[in-house]
């Protein structure tokens, strides 16, 4: 059996942590967030490729797309931060009356646990609108996929490889870390 000593350190240990992946995890969305805009700001109506047929520009549904996949990513970025945020207030507010104890929480884990599965979801959904937004955008700068410029194609495979690679990799990190 392990003495309150041990037990309190391993608590503000894990406490810790905790906080630092909702940091983490609060700091990334913001960077997606700030992508999403830079993605709307690069779309205009009637813009021409840069490719050189007329047939490879982008209609007017391409940049509906676009800007509908930025806001539904938008929005699970927003989810993702709110209850990471709500579950870092919870942590520091629940956990102690003194200011020394900031990193030392007494909350249910598998509250904890869900919200935080929950925050990743959230990440990952806003990750995979964002990534569909990014080919709109790559279709309106590059040419249309359909009319076979190979510069948006190339662009695309580079963009869905390693966007679903890394999203496997968080996935399977996350399950594994919300079951152990």
């Amino acid at each position: 059996m392990s003495s309150p000593a041990t037990s309190s350190t391993s608590s503000i240990a894990t406490t810790s942590v905790h906080v630092s992946a909702l940091d983490g995890l609060v700091n990334v969305n913001s960077l997606f967030t700030i992508a999403v805009f830079v993605g709307l700001s690069l779309a205009t109506p009637g813009q021409h490729s840069l490719e050189q047929r007329s047939a490879c520009d982008a209609s007017a549904d391409v940049a509906k797309k676009l800007l509908v996949f930025e806001v539904v990513s938008f929005s699970f970025f927003l989810f993702s931060s709110l209850i990471a945020q709500g579950l870092k207030l919870a942590l520091n507010l629940l956990n102690s009356k003194d200011v020394d104890e900031i990193f030392r929480a007494h909350i249910n884990i598998k509250v904890l646990r869900w919200g935080m599965m929950a925050s990743a979801v959230g990440s990952v959904m806003g990750c995979l609108f964002l990534m569909l937004s990014m080919v709109n955008v790559i279709q309106i700068r590059l040419g249309l996929l359909s009319c076979g410029s190979e510069s948006a194609a190339q662009a695309v495979a580079t963009l869905v490889t390693l966007v679903s690679s890394a999203l496997l990799i968080y996935i399977s990190t996350a399950i594994y870390a919300f079951w152990h």
